[in-house]
């Protein structure tokens, strides 16, 4: 299929492309602003302005809730929304510029990989999660400040209340307790430490129930927005419309439901685990803070009790705990974590297989 047939088939109509000046102009800037934000990846600004320069760009016509602008691989081009300012065409390359610099091609061009994302033959996982983690990171080069937003009858704070909103709030939430350096490394960089990490602290299983989760939100949200376009574009309103409402309201509920259950699992699954490896007085203080200031990423809705809770039972179990240690006590309360040979390896191993399939190929999406 040629490329502007896929372009067409995803409602995209160029309208012009973008001069060389131009596409200097923000591959400079933009290469400017990754570098100074992110100084500690030692990133080399003339070498990415270089890289950067090589994309084509162009204005476009786009689908009503379609993303304002839009890196495709196939041809290493991002498309802008026709109605976007000039002066304004440089914030939103920063995300799609991310996006080209995260992509891992095989020799016949095939998306093999995209920062968190794994491409495979048949499906492709972990979508959400890298489009959430390349949002924060957009959004810290745009310095944008943090906003109170209020979706699907969940009430959070952002650095993105416009794009991504859900899956930014989910995805930040993993970058505090594992650490934001790691996660945006592996974004930038497209390799599996954050993944290691995550696992590492929880389970290979837990952290592929968060990533399917915030890819399954993304799915619904994708949904929903092709719906509500064809209810502004139908012809017999009243035979159809009723079903699509009440289509999106099902949709919506789903996505608050599995929003929750995955923050409550996040919550669990970490500070469960962290929990085990307290071994003396002065971690105690340190997990009752980092638990404690967990509240600040949560998003809740009305009667929302989990965290609460479960702050509550775990400051209970810390007491007890601290009276363990203190009175030496420590053989019979610890539980002994036995360390795996290379374990680093190993969930790594176990990632790809669980993904990849057993014959662990690096398979690829052919289309």
């Amino acid at each position: 299929m040629s490329i502007k047939s896929d372009l067409k088939k995803d409602g995209v109509e160029v309208v012009e492309k973008l001069d060389t000046l131009k596409i200097n102009s923000i591959a400079r800037n933009v290469s400017i602003k990754i570098c100074d934000t992110f100084p500690q990846f030692n990133l080399n600004q003339n070498e990415l302005f270089i890289k950067l320069s090589r994309l084509d760009m162009y204005r476009a016509n786009m689908p009503e809730g379609m993303a304002e602008a839009n890196y495709f691989y196939k041809n290493s081009s991002i498309y802008f929304n026709s109605h976007i300012a000039d002066e304004d065409l440089e914030e939103f390359a920063i995300h799609e510029c991310i996006h080209y610099l995260q992509e891992v091609k095989d020799k016949k061009n095939y998306l093999l990989r995209m920062g968190l994302c794994d491409y495979t033959e048949f499906k492709i996982y972990g979508l959400g999660l890298n489009e959430a983690a390349v949002q924060l990171m957009s959004s810290k080069i745009n310095n944008i400040s943090k906003e109170f937003v209020k979706y699907f009858n969940i009430n959070f704070e952002t650095i993105s209340p416009s794009y991504y909103p859900l899956e930014c709030c989910l995805v930040n939430q993993l970058a505090y307790l594992i650490g934001e350096d790691i996660l945006f490394e592996s974004t930038l960089n497209s390799n599996d430490n954050f993944k290691i990490k995550f696992a590492e602290s929880t389970s290979v299983k837990t952290f592929l129930a968060i990533q399917n989760a915030i890819d399954d939100i993304l799915e619904k949200e994708e949904h929903i927005i092709k719906l509500n376009n064809k209810i502004i574009n139908i012809n017999d309103r009243y035979k159809k419309i009723d079903g699509m409402v009440q289509k999106i309201d099902e949709l919506k509920s789903e996505i608050t439901l599995t929003f929750m259950r995955t923050q409550n699992l996040i919550i669990s699954s970490y500070f469960d685990n962290e929990f085990l490896k307290i071994s003396n007085l002065g971690q105690i203080e340190t997990y009752r803070q980092k638990l404690y200031s967990f509240k600040d990423y949560l998003g809740v809705t009305d009667g929302y009790t989990f965290f609460n809770d479960y702050y509550i039972n775990k400051m209970e179990q810390l007491e007890e705990k601290y009276n363990a240690l203190e009175n030496g006590e420590i053989t019979t309360y610890l539980k002994v974590i036995t360390k795996k040979e290379n374990k680093l390896v190993s969930i790594l191993k176990a990632i790809k297989k669980l993904i990849l399939g057993s014959n662990g190929e690096n398979v690829y999406t052919k289309e």
